[in-house]
């Protein structure tokens, strides 16, 4: 085989026992879960913002930003909640690039994955105990969940894994919303089966293990937009997208049926000044349908410090080192204005 062992990593369990969350942060994360799942559920009108960087590459600078956040969340609290992106392993389209703090705690150095893992515990860990905020991550690696599963209170799959059976059966087993992103062709028909499985229980192998999992009534969608056979960027966050969803949603018995639109990607073509836009056009199609209104319940918002991004080597606090985010004053607008459109 062409695998070299280079060492053999702690099981979850060992982890969270040697850097154990403490009870008053334990409590917090479980209110959040229920405000989190009063969304999904139809049971809460407020609206979900899940907003960060692309990627989380730097400690000090995340916990500056979610900091931010703080004030923000205080002042709109009766309409919005606020959720921050700690996204700390990233799917790379080529295999090249950064890939995340879980590989690279620091960008410049060789990936470590153990300090990897003990470096993102320590950070979401940090968020939650200094903003009073439990985060949203990717599950790119399925064996991974168990690390971060007692923080998290937002789990995305991405367009490259939604179709993926391992990450559909795990999301299956996770007690939190796990949102199921359409993969990258657009296929909104391959994105809702991944709901469907997600959200029916199923007994598989699992880290060694068979394991029984009872299914994730919170598995909801995410459009993210597509891109054609030329490459071309085709965004899905119009009305008469919305509005298809809510029909293809009508002839499925799912249940909790919700949408979060991402403003970026290539819904945006990644030119994220237009987040600003395409999030109040997405407001305004929530304005004119109840359907709509009542299925998209939030907006993913690729943002960060300084806006823009840089590459690796650059050093610049707090800017992006993947793709391009809004800038912090642009985007604390954004959110007032946000919560200003909402009905």
């Amino acid at each position: 085989m062409g695998f070299k062992f280079n060492k053999l990593l702690p099981t979850p369990d060992e982890i969270r026992e040697q850097f154990p969350l403490p009870a008053h942060l334990a409590e917090l994360k479980a209110q959040r879960d229920k405000e989190i799942a009063d969304i999904i559920e139809g049971k809460s009108d407020k609206f979900l913002i899940i907003i960060g960087p692309c990627s989380a590459d730097n400690e000090e600078a995340v916990c500056d930003y979610t900091s931010r956040l703080v004030k923000v969340q205080e002042k709109t609290k009766d309409k919005l909640l606020i959720v921050p992106r700690v996204y700390t392993n990233k799917p790379r389209t080529t295999g090249e690039g950064y890939m995340g703090m879980l590989h690279q705690p620091d960008p410049e150095k060789k990936p470590d994955m153990l300090e990897g893992v003990l470096t993102i515990r320590h950070m979401h860990m940090r968020v939650l105990r200094e903003t009073g905020f439990s985060t949203a991550d990717e599950m790119l690696y399925q064996d991974n969940v168990g690390y971060m599963s007692d923080i998290m209170s937002y789990i995305a799959v991405g367009a490259r894994s939604v179709e993926n059976q391992y990450h559909r059966l795990v999301a299956s087993g996770c007690d939190v919303p796990v949102g199921m992103k359409n993969p990258t062709s657009g296929d909104l028909t391959v994105m809702l089966n991944s709901v469907v499985a997600a959200q029916l229980p199923h007994t598989f192998c699992f880290r060694g293990y068979e394991v029984e999992c009872p299914g994730n009534p919170l598995a909801h969608t995410i459009l993210r937009g597509a891109v054609n056979s030329h490459g071309q960027c085709l965004p899905n966050y119009h009305y008469e997208d919305l509005r298809l969803l809510f029909e293809l949603y009508a002839k499925r018995d799912l249940k909790n049926p919700a949408c979060i639109v991402d403003t970026n990607h290539s819904n945006s073509n990644k030119q994220y000044k237009e987040q600003v836009r395409i999030a109040k056009d997405v407001l305004h199609s929530r304005s004119h349908s109840n359907d709509i209104k009542n299925l998209v319940k939030g907006l993913m918002i690729e943002s960060y410090i300084v806006p823009g991004n840089h590459k690796i080597g650059e050093h610049c606090y707090g800017q992006s080192i993947t793709d391009p985010c809004l800038g912090w004053e642009d985007s604390e607008r954004l959110l007032y204005d946000i919560a200003d459109l909402l009905d």
